[in-house]
């Protein structure tokens, strides 16, 4: 007889599961890498569930076995990219110690990522806007927590005497302002893209709170 696993499980039905698992993951990743090309093309009214399938090459069984409406979809689509993009940012910043230092790097690393993923960023800004109450609570949700992180390190570089005392509250919500905007430029245009952008936006940002000229050009050699 097969060994048990320590949950009391027959380690090849363990296996089985695990297996399945891995297998099951694969098919969704895949489902939402379809349904990303299909909202950013058609946006969210007129994308067909059949497209997904057809794009993702599995069947309609399986896409409604993991997603039972279309809504579910969307709104896994802009969650994978508000979870993608604030694992990157806190990873980017943990590997700073000063406030400013990770004021820096979370600019970077937030246009670099809308950079990377365009289809992803077009439908969590753009498709998710005027889709009725439910959509725009979740887009003011991820506005507020993104807005929440630039607000966290704007103190922590005014405590550590990187940044002079000011609003933070009021810069955040400007900064996210001034990032939706490029990127909602890009996103409708494919101009200014944001590897070219970044320099630009970055130095007016850290001007805004009144970092020097000195102190952007030290950060850049940094």
């Amino acid at each position: 007889m097969p060994p048990l696993s320590p949950y009391g499980i027959l380690q090849t039905d363990w296996s089985v599961c695990k297996f399945m698992t891995t297998i099951s993951d694969e098919t969704r990743s895949r489902i939402l890498d379809a349904a990303a090309d299909v909202f950013a093309d058609k946006g969210y009214h007129d994308a067909r569930m059949d497209e997904i399938v057809a794009i993702s090459h599995t069947s309609k069984g399986a896409v409604y076995h993991h997603f039972p409406s279309k809504n579910y979809i969307f709104f896994a689509l802009i969650d994978k990219f508000t979870k993608l993009l604030e694992e990157r940012l806190r990873a980017a910043i943990e590997k700073e110690e000063h406030g400013l230092d990770r004021v820096d790097a979370a600019l970077r690393i937030c246009m670099q990522t809308f950079g990377q993923h365009r289809a992803l960023a077009k439908i969590a800004l753009v498709q998710a806007v005027g889709l009725g109450e439910t959509f725009e609570t979740k887009r003011r949700e991820i506005n507020d927590r993104f807005a929440g992180i630039i607000q966290k390190y704007l103190d922590q570089a005014i405590s550590d005497g990187s940044v002079p005392v000011i609003d933070t509250e009021v810069v955040a919500r400007a900064w996210m302002g001034a990032l939706n905007e490029v990127v909602l430029r890009w996103v409708y245009t494919g101009s200014p893209d944001p590897e070219r952008a970044t320099p630009a936006l970055r130095t007016l940002l850290l001007r805004s709170i009144g970092i020097s000229e000195e102190r952007i050009a030290e950060l850049d050699e940094d």
